[in-house]
């Protein structure tokens, strides 16, 4: 729109009293826009504020040369009308600012949104009035506004992020910044231009910059991941899939991980040949898809260190490859951070950029800017003459255009920028305590900068909608966020965090980007699709997390936390719970064994060790198998005996093998894995006594395994954590052998189902209170139960080695296991306890898909180690010998 149709626009709205609406909106971009769309299809009244003069948001302003979206155009659009689909063609696979500033502009004509929109209009305060439970709005142009509800659709990259270099006032040039560059055009050409900041703007527009310059000086104090976006028309396979059934192919996007419609990977790095990895790297780098590069190469990429420095290496091989200046090379390669930890960019000739005569990279890590000048800018070793300063320093990412363009005061006063002084606290991203009736479009704690923003906006608005429509009908006048809901979410989004490699760089993601600013991993990393399925449960649950109020005192709040399971917990549950299996103890004893085998053959495979034997030993009554796990590293070692779970029903020597590969690597010890005897063919007290005589045979032949003589450890879970310590007892009792500690996860050790774990955890969590009833009847005779060779709890327990005891939170042995290790340090034995938060009975063993298990194995490697007398860590030398020849390169990287 025109200045002068802003200006009658907002002399239109001035009368003197508030405007008054039902919903007002701070924003006319993408999420702005279909806002008003839907909330005037729920008759709801609305009026949307911008400071600028037309729509587009981010992309009004984000106009600098070669400014483009990342994702591609056919999935970062609308997909709320079909007919709109239909009506519009992107020119390209990834559209220029001006062609999606057009589409924006062909929406808001499409459904007439302009006519409620105030342009040129900025929001200077919103406060919340208890006593009419509306927000006040002042303005800097036209009425002010009084509202029902109030949502803030300003963008997750909207607050510009101020120079941090001393004397840009005493420059004489131009300055510029890529956030808010002029939309006059700006002529560039013979000029000398420094850029500051080689982020995603820099990237974007080196570029085009470096065409028009005489000399371009690039100023870089972090060096970012580029790739190529291999621009053009969109992608033929991609539009096929999307015209073959437009629906599906949306509503997969909408329940991926990113927002794009891409499976996911399942394949983890070190199941991969260097070949394979390399065939997998090429193909997505000429791809050009960011989203495809990172998430489609092997699972592990983006959470494991090792598994990402092979793509890392592979991206800084490239750019050794494009950038002929070797020095420059190495400047423009990222060592600082993960591939994918900070957002890589697309780039369309990036680093040969650097190739041309008139490019200058300046390292600022080697020489910092020590002063600008009026004509120039200087570093310890040189001084640059130019005429033009383009700032490419980003933004004040996702708080800053909450907390930095206008006070918002809640609930008593309370200022929204005090609550968040140590760093975001939400509730789904969506609302905060203390603020009724206040919403955020894809704020700090919602999938949001991590996903398809077009996907994640879409169903942000459709859930706020529906909530404002639903309390309607309900009589209800406003909804907050209750702090125990709030806190727990915080929790949940620590959890999330975790999984990913994001907290291991230093971005705007994190807030280390503005000097000063909280730092957290604000985005949730938990993907787009689990994201979904929590808003709907919330819902589902009767407003799970929320106060509901009313007039004449009606109110409604239903406290608690959405989620208490680890993210990959709940992931790993669902799909349990989306098979729909019958109970496992219906399968009988053989079936359960076949279902069990089947089950664990489709899980990722273990990481590689030194080597892994397989062999027999002489257990109590006839041969028991084994397989034993040696590091790479020169022995001998420590060894541990190791006993499997499967509720002395199910499982052998090879079934928890992930789990003993990664025993074995953390502790840099043999691990031996015996495979004992099972019931219903060998009932109580077989287990036991099978477990004592294989621990007697490896400590008698600890030499020919390759370990050390000495005291053994021992460990187990669940059965095997039963076996482990009644093997402990039975050495004390029987004269050994030596044992110098016990691990023990999640044990069985009573028989009583009492303790309120069995109620609290007795379906739903894979291990139920009826399968281990089946388990108990199977194994052992109510009148042997008592026995201490099956209910150690029971024996004696003085004089018992060291133990370590791992519960979990959603298991139904949780209360028998902390019972036994209070039970131990009672009777004087050293016990530590991890009561594992979240997690549930298989955790622990399920290595490398419950990724948030991860801290957990680490401590008990860490016990073990000390149990043996070494120090907890392995140290370096020790480390890089204990990879396999195959793993070198990963560990290198």
């Amino acid at each position: 729109m025109s200045d002068e149709m802003v200006a009658t626009r907002a002399s239109e709205t001035t009368n003197g009293s508030a405007q008054q609406v039902d919903v007002a909106v701070v924003g006319a971009g993408f999420a702005g826009l279909y806002l008003l769309h839907r909330l005037r299809k729920a008759g709801l009244t609305a009026v949307a504020l911008d400071t600028a003069n037309d729509v587009g948001g981010t992309w009004y302003w984000n106009r600098y040369p070669g400014a483009r979206c990342d994702i591609q155009t056919i999935d970062y659009s609308y997909t709320f009308d079909p007919e709109l689909e239909s009506a519009w063609t992107w020119s390209e696979k990834y559209a220029t600012q001006p062609e999606i500033l057009r589409y924006l502009g062909f929406v808001a004509d499409r459904y007439d949104l302009r006519r409620d929109i105030r342009f040129g209009t900025k929001v200077t305060s919103a406060t919340w009035d208890d006593k009419t439970a509306r927000w006040e709005l002042a303005t800097d142009n036209g009425a002010p506004v009084s509202c029902r509800f109030y949502i803030m659709a300003t963008g997750c990259l909207s607050a510009p992020k101020p120079p941090e270099i001393e004397g840009v006032k005493d420059f004489k040039g131009d300055i510029y910044f890529t956030s808010r560059w002029p939309h006059d055009e700006v002529k560039l050409a013979g000029k000398r231009v420094a850029v500051i900041g080689t982020g995603s703007s820099a990237i974007q527009s080196i570029p085009v910059i470096a065409e028009q310059a005489s000399q371009l000086t690039v100023f870089q104090r972090t060096p970012n991941f580029a790739l190529p976006a291999h621009n053009g028309p969109a992608p033929q396979d991609r539009a096929t899939l999307l015209n073959s059934d437009r629906a599906a192919y949306r509503e997969q996007a909408r329940w991926s991980l990113t927002g794009v419609p891409y499976p996911q990977q399942t394949a983890v790095s070190w199941q991969l040949s260097e070949d394979e990895r390399r065939e997998r790297f090429e193909k997505a780098w000429a791809a050009g898809d960011l989203v495809y590069i990172l998430t489609q190469l092997w699972a592990d990429q983006g959470t494991d260190t090792a598994g990402n420095a092979l793509l890392a290496d592979m991206i800084r091989e490239k750019i050794r490859g494009i950038v002929k200046d070797p020095e420059t090379a190495a400047a423009l390669s990222p060592h600082d951070h993960p591939f994918g930890a900070k957002r890589p960019c697309l780039d369309t000739n990036y680093y040969a950029t650097y190739n041309r005569p008139n490019v200058t990279l300046v390292n600022l890590r080697q020489e910092p800017i020590s002063a600008i000048t009026a004509t120039a800018i200087k570093t310890g070793k040189r001084t640059f003459d130019v005429d033009v300063i383009v700032f490419a320093t980003g933004f004040d990412a996702m708080t800053g255009a909450i907390t930095a363009i206008h006070p918002i005061k809640g609930r008593g006063g309370k200022s929204i920028a005090d609550v968040w002084a140590h760093g975001p606290q939400t509730y789904l991203g969506l609302t905060v305590a203390g603020f009724p009736n206040l919403f955020l479009i894809t704020g700090p704690g919602s999938p949001s900068v991590l996903s398809n923003m077009a996907v994640s906006i879409e169903q942000h608005v459709d859930w706020v909608v529906d909530r404002l429509s639903a309390l309607r009908e309900a009589g209800f006048t406003a909804m907050e966020a209750t702090e125990t809901a709030q806190d727990g979410w915080q929790r949940h989004m620590a959890d999330c965090a975790t999984l990913t490699l994001h907290r291991l760089a230093n971005t705007w993601y994190t807030g280390a980007n503005v000097p000063g600013k909280p730092q957290g991993v604000m985005p949730y990393t938990g993907g787009v699709g689990p994201y979904r399925s929590i808003c709907n449960e919330i819902v589902d649950q009767g407003m799970l997390g929320f106060r509901l109020t009313g007039a004449n005192g009606a109110a409604q709040c239903n406290d608690g936390e959405i989620v208490r399971l680890q993210p990959d917990v709940r992931l790993v549950l669902n799909m349990l719970a989306d098979m729909k299996l019958p109970p496992l103890e219906s399968f009988g004893a053989q079936g359960a064994r076949d279902f069990i085998a089947q089950f664990n053959a489709q899980r990722p495979a273990g990481r590689p060790v030194g080597e892994v034997a397989d062999g027999t030993l002489p257990g109590n009554d006839g041969p028991l198998p084994y397989r034993l796990y040696r590091p790479a590293t020169p022995g001998p070692h420590p060894i541990v005996v190791y006993f499997h779970g499967g509720g002395w029903v199910l499982g052998d020597e090879q079934s928890d093998d992930p789990f003993c590969r990664d025993m074995c690597r953390r502790t840099g010890m043999i691990v031996v894995s015996v495979g004992y005897r099972h019931a219903p063919e060998h009932r109580f007290p077989t287990a036991a006594e099978d477990g004592y005589a294989a621990t007697r045979w490896v400590a008698d032949h600890a030499a020919e395994l390759g370990g050390k003589a000495g005291p053994l450890l021992v460990a187990g879970w669940s059965a095997g954590g039963n076996v482990a310590a009644v093997t402990c007892q039975l050495a004390r009792d029987r004269g050994g052998p030596e044992i110098a500690g016990q691990l023990l996860v999640c044990p069985v050790t009573d028989c009583t189902f009492d303790r309120p774990s069995y109620n609290d955890n007795a379906t739903g969590y894979f291990l139920t209170r009826s399968l281990m009833y089946w388990f108990w009847d199977i194994y052992c005779s109510p009148a042997d139960r008592t026995d201490p060779r099956v209910s150690p709890i029971r024996g004696k327990l003085a004089g018992l080695p060291p133990a370590y005891i791992v519960t979990c939170e959603f298991d139904p042995l949780r209360d028998e296991g902390i019972a036994y290790g209070d039970a131990l340090a009672a009777a004087g034995v050293p016990v530590e306890q991890l009561k594992a938060h979240g997690h549930f009975h298989s955790s622990f063993t399920m290595v490398d898909v419950v990724i948030t298990g991860v801290n957990g194995r680490v401590a008990m490697a860490k016990a073990l180690r000390r149990f043996a007398g070494l120090p907890e860590e392995i140290g370096q030398d020790e480390a890089a010998r204990n990879v396999p020849p195959r793993e070198m390169n990963a560990a290198a990287g």
